[in-house]
């Protein structure tokens, strides 16, 4: 059955169609052509017409004439529209004119280096082109790295293998980096926030090396289709790039669909499953004999979707085999073996991860289902562009999830349709990362005197913070690397900082197993002795959590509880870099010091989520210097607020709440009442009125029901942590944690990240901004370049919050907007909506 009578039986299923949000039909696009450049060799042109891929897209002669005239290029244009062929095309007419020039591409996966190697090859072969070409990465066998080393020519890698496998050994490549001339970077969209502060710090590396042995190659990018391409290729190799942009492949007509699941809980504003809804519309394109993929957002709900599509293929009549999986953690040949069978037809249908977003060659499939919003509109259409890579028709449908970010882009098609906001953002000289790769530098080459490293100039500081611990010796005209430690073995490309956690399994104590590792700052919450540690779809329990050998000793357990931690946060401004009045707030953006520590944790049960037990943590403050935005309001609009009753002013306890509760706190023995953290030097705990104090009516000078309000019986002792939830429901702080929960969810729309990489804190006043503030801080020490971007697009964020309060249709609040009723409390929805309101006034 075609794909447009399968959609036309979509569109008459009454179940699905009532939930369709936007049915987007892009109109099929024709070919546009342009004559090639003038100095390509007859011999290619020859190739390409044999091949049927002749004459070129005009996006694809551009892009060769300008790096033929010895431009650095990017290359923008949509999946499966050639871009390929633009940079093997360069280096193809190089290695017709200088034989023994030499080449290194980088791709950001393994997967992607493997089929483009099968793709140069074929080439190649055509051409009678016998120069070298040899894969190197992780997975090639020591023979073969030897001989690639010895044999020079096109080398196809990833940046980690350019970080700890080629550059420090640079002596042994001596003859390739001598004859290098072309670089090529694969999906550059890829390396932002960590990721590509670290890539723009190994190309200056390699840069370096490459000056070393007398090169200066040049540059050809790809990217997915973001807001600032040029920008980033140029913040990433630190030269100028030309931008081509101007798609000129043909595309059969494609449909985008947009699906909210029905809501199964009005008051609560719960929807019914995404990944049921998702694998129930992938069902009806395979029953009809659609090839079809299917994205989900997790390895673990992959395998779920996997096993529940089978069966329904199954109960249609069809072999179970025929649907595959597809994620990290398969073997090289399994996932060469699934690719072959799409490519093949034998596969029907594939349940990914992203592992398969970027270019793999996975044949000409017809649908598309995404679980779930990707999480950055590049990735969704990289995801959607997956399917209908010839003149057919396509299909993509993306099922929303309950949460905030999938809502708004549900709601707001033209978001998704029409623009792309996302800049990818990076920071190449965070301290923290320019000091891991100046260490490698300095192992690979000696700094001479008056050096430059890129684009952070002189780094003589850094050098001499090197030379004082011992690392550098400084000699008559350079720093010298002298110590016996291997720096790029200890500094990971994808982490912030190289200071982790080892995780190891211990249950068998004779032979103990690394089963992970985790980045330092995150284990007190997550590695804390007696905690839950999920790995593979198996829990384990930590017994020891060694935090001065950085190790942790596990072992897998049956329980049918998880662990939770309480975390209590400060934050203390240590730089303003910018500041401006926005209406009756102030935005601000610059340097924050944010302090968390884990005190206690609870043991939930699974099914019930019932609290069956508490437990202490025992380990030091974990101290993040970051960079923050932040948004204060007037002390005027403030007091509006307060009158209002969205915000609540400061209460007046009466003149015996000191006493009482210094009483409550020895009555309880400094310990908390909800998770059984003692107190701490410098982290005091609170003590909680359990009927909320203004319930009492107290005004001073006219009644004395303070005192029936600070008895004992009435007092808890709480860490802050389990305050501040406890509190959840008190409409002053709920308006505030209601906008923490939507920036939370929706800053990530403009800046390429997931939720995880910010931190969102509110307070009702703070020591600098004395009024309610609401601070997004970075997660990476010093940041990469998020803060100031928000500062920038303040109006853009904070109207999308209003924009997405307002179309959801809960009464008080629901995953999908502040948060659920349950842990924000009732009219936190009102309140929030009206904050932003008068914010937005």
């Amino acid at each position: 059955m075609s794909i447009d009578v399968v959609l036309s039986s979509l569109k008459r299923n009454r179940a699905l169609a009532g939930d369709v949000i936007a049915w987007e039909r892009v109109p099929a696009r024709a070919a546009r052509f342009t004559e090639p450049p003038a100095q390509l060799d007859a011999s290619l042109t020859a190739l390409l017409q044999r091949r049927g891929t002749w004459p070129l897209y005009t996006h694809q002669a551009q892009a060769v004439q300008a790096a033929l005239a010895g431009k650095n290029v990017v290359v923008v244009t949509g999946t499966a529209s050639g871009k390929t062929l633009c940079y093997n095309l360069v280096l193809l007419q190089m290695l017709r004119t200088t034989a023994s020039a030499s080449a290194l591409y980088l791709f950001p996966t393994k997967a992607l280096a493997q089929d483009q190697l099968a793709v140069l090859s074929d080439l190649m072969a055509g051409l009678g082109e016998r120069a070298p070409l040899n894969l190197y990465d992780g997975d090639t066998p020591a023979a073969q790295r030897a001989a690639a080393r010895k044999a020079g020519g096109v080398v196809l890698s990833n940046p980690d293998m350019l970080h700890a496998g080629i550059l420090p050994h640079h002596t042994r490549w001596a003859r390739f980096f001598a004859d290098l001339q072309l670089i090529v970077l694969d999906e550059i969209h890829a390396y932002r926030g960590v990721f590509g502060s670290h890539l723009s710090n190994l190309l200056r590396r390699l840069r370096r090396i490459c000056r070393f042995y007398g090169s200066d190659p040049s540059f050809i990018c790809t990217s997915a289709t973001i807001a600032n391409p040029a920008a980033h290729a140029e913040r990433l190799i630190e030269m100028p790039v030309t931008l081509v942009d101007d798609d000129g492949s043909p595309q059969g007509a494609r449909h985008l669909i947009l699906y909210n699941p029905p809501v199964v809980n009005p008051e609560l504003g719960i929807r019914r499953s995404a990944v049921g809804q998702s694998v129930e519309i992938a069902g009806e394109f395979l029953g009809a004999g659609v090839q079809t993929i299917l994205f989900c957002r997790s390895r673990l709900t992959t395998e779920l979707a996997l096993t529940t599509l089978r069966e329904k293929v199954a109960s249609q009549g069809s072999p179970a085999e025929r649907i595959q999986g597809y994620r990290g953690g398969y073997l090289p040949r399994e996932r060469r073996e699934i690719e072959r069978g799409l490519r093949e037809g034998r596969v029907r249908g594939v349940v990914a991860t992203n592992a398969l977003e970027l270019g793999v060659d996975i044949g000409e499939l017809s649908a598309c289902v995404l679980a779930g919003y990707p999480g950055t509109i590049a990735s969704t259409r990289q995801q959607a562009g997956r399917v209908g890579r010839r003149l057919e028709s396509s299909a993509a449908v993306l099922v929303a999830t309950s949460s905030p970010i999938d809502q708004y882009i549900v709601t707001h098609p033209r978001y998704l349709l029409e623009r792309n906001p996302e800049h990818a953002l990076i920071n190449p000289n965070n301290p923290v990362i320019l000091l891991d790769h100046v260490k490698c530098g300095a192992y690979e080459l000696p700094f001479e005197a008056g050096e430059t490293f890129g684009g952070a100039g002189r780094v003589d500081e850094i050098l001499d913070l090197l030379v004082e611990a011992g690392l550098l010796h400084v000699g008559r005209s350079a720093r010298h690397w002298v110590a016996e430690v291997y720096p790029a073995r200890g500094v990971s490309l994808r982490s912030g900082s190289s200071d982790t956690v080892v995780i190891q399994d211990t249950s068998d104590p004779g032979r103990p197993v690394v089963i992970g590792q985790m980045e330092r700052e995150s284990a007190p919450a997550l590695l804390h002795e007696g905690a839950i540690y999920p790995h593979l779809a198996r829990a384990y329990l930590v017994e020891v959590l060694d935090w001065e050998a950085s190790r942790a000793d596990v072992r897998p357990v049956e329980v049918e509880y998880y662990t939770r931690a309480s975390v209590s946060s400060s934050l203390q401004v240590l730089e303003v870099e910018e500041s401006a009045p926005v209406g009756r707030v102030r935005k601000q953006h610059g340097r924050v010091r944010v302090t968390s520590q884990a005190t206690g944790y609870r043991k939930i049960k699974r099914t019930t989520h019932e609290t069956l037990g508490w437990g202490e943590i025992d380990l030091p403050a974990q101290v993040l210097e970051t960079a923050a935005y932040w948004l204060t309001l007037e002390p005027g609009l403030a007091a509006e607020l307060e009158a209002l009753g969205v915000l609540l002013p400061p209460i007046d306890y009466g003149p015996n709440w000191g006493d009482q509760r210094k009483a409550a706190l020895a009555r309880d023995g400094g310990r908390c009442q909800q998770c059984g953290a003692r107190e701490r030097r410098g982290q005091h705990h609170d003590v909680h009125h359990i009927q909320p104090f203004r319930t009492f009516s107290y005004l001073p000078g006219a009644n004395d029901n303070y005192l029936q309000a600070n008895a004992l019986e009435n007092l808890v002792t709480l860490c802050q942590a389990c305050h501040r939830k406890t509190e959840r429901g008190v409409r002053a702080r709920g308006a505030l944690a209601g906008l923490v929960s939507l920036l939370r969810n929706l800053a990530p729309l403009y800046l390429m990240c997931d939720a995880r990489d910010i931190i969102v804190l509110a307070e009702a006043s703070t020591a600098e901004s004395r009024g309610p503030t609401v601070t997004v801080c970075e997660r990476v020490p010093a940041g990469v370049g998020f803060s100031p971007h928000l500062y920038d697009v303040h109006n853009e964020l904070l109207a999308a919050a209003q924009e997405l309060i307002e179309a959801c249709p809960c009464q008080d609040g629901c995953p999908s907007c502040v948060g659920p009723v349950g842990e924000v409390g009732p009219d936190t929805k009102a309140a929030t909506l009206r904050l932003l309101d008068a914010v937005l006034e």
